[in-house]
């Protein structure tokens, strides 16, 4: 059973993917964990608290943060690795679209940030991490990405300003920033022509992207980095 002194995660987009690969990890650290995403199965582990909603919506936010408070007590770690790629010629996006991408990947960051802070503050320390993409640093010609930069874009930045702004309170922000990886996005029979674009020549795993956050996890001295596991994709090809 988990103590207040035992350390507490929170991972968005956690039923699947990438984001039930972070949520094992932290296991792992012996972390408890509190895992959301609209669809995300009750855990029959006892120190696993799900909370199905949509994280677009802040009062989804808020029971997740409830949740952990009311279970463990503390929040230590936030990992805002919900989110929507819509891949379209800028022209072609819809007003639907535009709405879809900002709730997911902005105010889904905005409102459980904000509450995770405010405990973060009171323990004095935490620690944030954010999936981008690389599509950010890197725009593709062969992935239409309008949407997914001004979005994880957005919270690219937010990440370096974050970091700065509580480095002196104990709380580090720092981003993982993803090439293409073999999730349940990714349709098994487009995974020869992806692997084609990466410099690699071929999609990273989700190992990867969950390695790389537990490495910031560890790293105490690190805060304001955006951390590229892309198979080189944002230093040219």
């Amino acid at each position: 059973m988990s103590t207040q002194s035992q350390k507490v995660a929170v991972i968005t987009g956690a039923s699947q993917g990438i984001g039930a690969g972070l949520v094992e990890a932290y296991r792992k650290l012996g972390y408890g964990v509190v895992a959301t995403s609209r669809t995300v199965a009750e855990s029959q582990d006892a120190d696993v608290v799900t909370v199905q909603g949509d994280i677009a919506d802040p009062a989804t936010a808020e029971r997740v943060i409830a949740a952990a408070v009311e279970r463990f007590g503390r929040v230590d770690t936030l990992v805002n690795n919900a989110g929507i790629f819509l891949a379209k010629p800028f022209h072609e996006y819809t007003q639907d679209d535009y709405a879809t991408a900002t709730g997911v990947n902005l105010l889904g960051f905005f409102r459980i940030t904000q509450l995770a802070i405010e405990h973060m503050l009171a323990q004095g320390g935490g620690h944030i991490v954010n999936i981008t993409t690389s599509l950010v640093d890197h725009a593709d010609s062969n992935v239409p990405s309008v949407l997914a930069s001004l979005t994880k874009g957005g919270l690219q930045s937010a990440t370096k300003s974050l970091a700065i702004e509580y480095a002196k309170r104990g709380i580090r922000t720092n981003a993982v920033s993803p090439g293409i990886i073999k999730t349940p996005m990714h349709a098994e029979e487009t995974h020869e022509m992806l692997a084609a674009l990466q410099p690699v020549g071929r999609m990273g795993e989700m190992s990867d992207i969950v390695d790389a956050v537990i490495y910031l996890e560890n790293a105490p001295f690190v805060t304001g980095e955006i951390l590229h596991v892309d198979g080189g994709q944002s230093a040219g090809r």
